[in-house]
């Protein structure tokens, strides 16, 4: 398992010099300043291989940019609406552009309007420490109060919306304003930033469009790229939806084992590959990440790790980021189903047998808490978190724990 860390950028608050010193073995970024739809060049990639390559003092890192995420699929793509050829083309020859460079694994998405949603990005835990938190109650509060949606009232009980109009009425104009903030911040680091407006916009955009729909155009999308990414070696792997629930009306086709097998077979390449990512799949309670692992192992490219404590045990309901060997996602289950299908790997002869890995978010400790960096993209939480995570998979791969299960 390939150690990774995400970086984003020359304006990221974590250095390059701190990831090397936290011992990551490779990058994960993006040419975040890119706008959706337009091409990289092989200058822009060129120059951000540069920038990973060197520490501050212009020592070598050690380190290469190692996966592409995201390489961003536009709205226009999603609801095949607009310049959506256009950026489709524009999507194959960002492909090339990063074979060239010898860059082979893309994380994306195909999430509608927000990459992802919190209502909480500084959740303070009891022993000080912070995360981000998804807050069910406060959410509806936003959806039914603030951006308004047509029809919000039916997608929530009797109950939900009584204590949604409670918490809306607490909040002043500042605290109103910082829950639609959360809400629409999208991937940090983006080009783009929604306002509120421009989801209104998105949303009335989507109103014809079917989860079949949907998918529908994904598979449209993935006839387009797959055949180019198998042809070049590239592997593709898209990240589930986070959360893994509907919200604000809109579908959603990546979040169960289910979609994301159906993905698999509507284009059957091993380009077409998964991000599997704990976190987001793992606020779902009836998604077994261990058994997704074993089952659907073959085609996973890339894994986010990371943890969360769900708050109810509904389909869509609240949870928070947890410590990476805290919460309900059994991680040492999935790191030794991950360590079997490496093993599986090595035994075919496949390249691609080390599956490269994130600590994915953390919560803010010590110095994190004042560095501000960018929400769930601590340096101490994440380093805490990679430390963790080293430990298991040395303890699971050790020679005499891999003879013991042998014997048994």
């Amino acid at each position: 398992m390939k150690q990774t860390w995400r970086w984003f950028g020359p304006k990221d608050l974590v250095s390059i010099d701190a990831v090397a010193q936290a011992g990551a073995e490779g990058i994960v970024t993006a040419l975040h300043h890119v706008s959706t739809g337009q091409v990289w060049t092989p200058e822009a990639i060129a120059q951000r291989q540069a920038e990973v390559a060197v520490m501050t003092d212009g020592q070598p890192s050690g380190l290469n940019w190692d996966v592409v995420e995201s390489l961003p699929v536009s709205e226009d793509i999603k609801k095949q609406r607009g310049d959506w050829r256009a950026h489709i083309e524009a999507w194959k020859q960002s492909l090339v552009h990063l074979a060239e460079a010898d860059i082979d694994v893309i994380c994306y998405n195909f999430m509608p309007v927000l990459d992802w949603t919190r209502t909480d990005l500084t959740y303070r835990r009891p022993n000080g420490a912070t995360c981000m938190r998804f807050d069910l109650f406060d959410f509806a509060a936003f959806d039914l109060h603030i951006l308004a949606r047509p029809g919000a009232a039916d997608d929530y009980d009797e109950a939900t919306r009584a204590e949604a109009s409670r918490r809306f009425a607490a909040l002043d104009d500042g605290a109103r304003r910082q829950l639609a903030g959360n809400v629409v911040f999208g991937l940090p680091g983006a080009a783009e930033h929604f306002t509120l407006d421009d989801v209104r916009q998105h949303l009335a955009e989507y109103g014809n469009i079917t989860e079949e729909r949907l998918r529908a155009n994904f598979a449209d999308f993935l006839e387009e790229v797959v055949p180019l990414a198998e042809s070049l070696g590239l592997r593709l792997c898209c990240h589930p939806d986070d959360p893994p629930f509907p919200l604000l009306g809109l579908p959603r086709i990546m979040s169960t084992e289910a979609q994301y097998a159906r993905m698999m077979n509507a284009v059957d390449s091993p380009a077409n590959g998964i991000t599997l990512c704990s976190g987001s799949l793992g606020a779902r309670p009836d998604n077994d990440l261990a058994g997704m692992m074993q089952r659907l192992g073959h085609r996973v490219h890339f894994l986010h790790l990371r943890n969360v404590t769900r708050e109810t045990d509904a389909i869509r309901g609240s949870f928070y980021e947890a410590e990476h060997l805290g919460g309900d996602t059994d991680m040492v289950a999935l790191l030794a189903a991950v360590l079997d299908e490496e093993a599986r790997r090595r035994a075919e002869g496949r390249a691609d047998w080390s599956i490269p890995f994130r600590p994915d978010h953390g919560q803010d400790i010590l110095d994190d808490l004042g560095r501000r960096a960018q929400p769930g993209y601590p340096s101490i939480g994440r380093l805490k978190g990679l430390a963790e995570l080293r430990g298991a998979i040395a303890a699971l791969s050790h020679p005499r724990l891999r003879a013991s299960e042998s014997r048994a």
